[in-house]
């Protein structure tokens, strides 16, 4: 089943608000999440054919005490790991300790520190901020507001945040930009700062499947210990308040030198220091991002592979014949069949579908529809369900990415070659 993609995030397709009620609870979008819901991390997983949108918000975050770094410019003795959501952080994570000696930042603080930070002569209006918790479910502090000027509005928001640990860093909306699969029409780079900060930067659109419409410019700061700093800027006003491409007011140069400035160690320090025991056992070993690169790569014809993006799980690449990129992606997980059992049937389906019984009880389903982006790309996938629970799905677009341009009239691989994809058992380490 095709994935969705988010905002707050995908997360947009990162499609429902994880966290349902919760959701008018949720900071400002930020940048890690594709998909409006993105699975674990900055990478949307798509949770199958059951077209369970998992919204597991991408916490950005980080580790270690503050210590001097140039990216902040100063020496923090803040004792924790710290970051923000690039793409949404989560109101609430539970399992994380209060921050030692630190009180909490009020959300008017917050507000207060980012307006002091914007440039002189605008005005701010629609000002509201989250402050941190000292006790009970962590809530990340940030502030929201729209600054205006003669030459437009812009809608501004910054997020402080920390990673959960035990997790790797890709399953966190660790900073970096996002992958050309599902967001095709960013314009991103990615630099080490003196002192081993990761600052990313990013131009895209409020709506990832479109290069027109609400300009959304932002940018994420991690620190070498782990501390992670999200500014975002959406054009003409707050998010989705605006339907036409005026530039955000605010340069990134401009908003780069917000999430570098010495001002949010407050915030910083009032952070919750996570756990250091891991939530439970992982599974990171059994279905890693090299291994799925490496066997879904020896499938494949002779051509050209660019764009990879790998995880635990998961790896989508680009692969050119000759006659045209082509997307293909292979989602790996473990006991799926209370999940996604009782969707390995046709039913519901748009488009061609098949589904059947491999001799050894293995469930498949062999789909073409068109793309849920919008667009004219044809996806093409073929879904498997071991008796055990494992799940395998391979899935190709006539396309660099589904809401891109087609670049091939149809998918360069057939379903029967999906499916000898999918039934590899090099994909699992047991």
């Amino acid at each position: 089943m095709p994935r969705d993609e988010h905002r707050t995030d995908d997360f947009e397709e990162r499609v429902s608000r994880a966290m349902g009620g919760a959701s008018d609870e949720f900071p400002p979008h930020s940048a890690d999440l594709v998909t409006r819901s993105i699975a674990r991390g900055r990478r949307m997983r798509l949770f199958g054919a059951a077209r369970v949108a998992a919204a597991a918000v991408t916490v950005v975050a980080a580790g270690g005490t503050l210590m001097a770094t140039d990216a902040f410019g100063t020496r923090s003795g803040a004792d924790g790991r710290l970051a923000a959501d690039a793409s949404a952080s989560s109101p609430a994570s539970p399992g994380r300790s209060p921050s030692r000696g630190h009180a909490p930042v009020s959300g008017e603080e917050m507000v207060r520190t980012l307006k002091s930070l914007l440039p002189p002569g605008g005005t701010v209006s629609e000002a509201t901020g989250r402050g941190s918790r000292s006790d009970g479910a962590v809530v990340w502090p940030s502030a929201r507001l729209t600054y205006s000027t003669g030459a437009g509005s812009s809608g501004i928001d910054v997020t402080v945040a920390r990673l959960a640990s035990g997790l790797p860093a890709d399953e966190q909306g660790a900073s970096g930009c996002l992958p050309l699969e599902v967001r095709p029409y960013d314009k991103c780079s990615t630099r080490r700062l003196p002192g081993g900060a990761l600052l990313s930067t990013t131009k895209s659109f409020t709506y990832p499947n479109s290069d027109t419409g609400q300009k959304r410019w932002y940018v994420v700061l991690t620190t070498a210990d782990g501390v992670q700093l999200t500014a975002q800027e959406f054009g003409g006003g707050a998010e989705k308040g605006a339907t036409g491409g005026a530039d955000p007011l605010l340069s990134t140069a401009q908003l780069t030198a917000i999430v570098r400035s010495p001002a949010w160690k407050g915030a910083i320090d009032a952070l919750p220091v996570p756990d250091t025991a891991p939530a439970g056992p992982t599974r990171t070993d059994r279905a890693s991002g090299a291994r799925l690169t490496r066997v879904l790569e020896s499938h494949l014809p002779h051509g050209t592979v660019s764009d990879v993006n790998s995880g635990t799980g998961l790896v989508q690449l680009v692969h050119d014949d000759g006659d045209g990129r082509n997307m293909v992606e292979v989602d790996v997980q473990y006991d799926a069949t209370a999940a996604i059992g009782g969707h390995m049937g046709c039913a519901g389906e748009s488009g061609g579908c098949e589904a059947g019984t491999l001799a050894d009880g293995t469930r498949i389903k062999r789909v073409r529809t068109r793309s849920e982006k919008g667009g004219a790309a044809q996806v093409w996938l073929v879904d498997t369900l071991r008796p055990d629970g494992r799940r395998v799905t391979v899935r190709e677009v006539n396309s660099y990415a589904e809401s891109a341009p087609v670049t091939r009239p149809r998918p360069e691989l057939s379903l029967d070659r999906l499916q000898e994809i999918a039934l590899d058992k090099g994909f699992f380490t047991d």
